[in-house]
């Protein structure tokens, strides 16, 4: 079942997506944050957290850098800056100074 939420989708990636225009506030985006956290948390929490992100992606949020942390949240990462992208955090960091 979880691989046929993230086949979903990168389905959505592939086609709706592209014809869209940008518009999630946070990096990575809101799909590749649903992908990422269902295949570190699993099927139920990984859902819960991806659709909490997109509850969280509105004009009344700022957003930036929140990737999916290690543990169950359904809030933004508490630490960003221990995100692998390097350049992403350089840039965040910067913006935050």
């Amino acid at each position: 079942m979880r691989n046929l939420l993230i086949f979903l989708v990168k389905g959505y990636q592939k086609l709706l997506s592209p014809i869209l225009p940008d518009s999630c506030r946070f990096y990575p985006t809101c799909s590749s944050y649903m992908i990422d956290a269902l295949q570190k948390h699993g099927l139920i929490l990984g859902l819960i957290m991806g659709c909490a992100r997109i509850l969280r992606c509105n004009p009344f949020n700022r957003g930036g850098v929140d990737p999916v942390p290690d543990n169950f949240t359904l809030f933004k990462n508490p630490h960003p800056e221990r995100y692998e992208d390097e350049i992403i955090v350089k840039k965040f960091h910067s913006d935050a100074n």
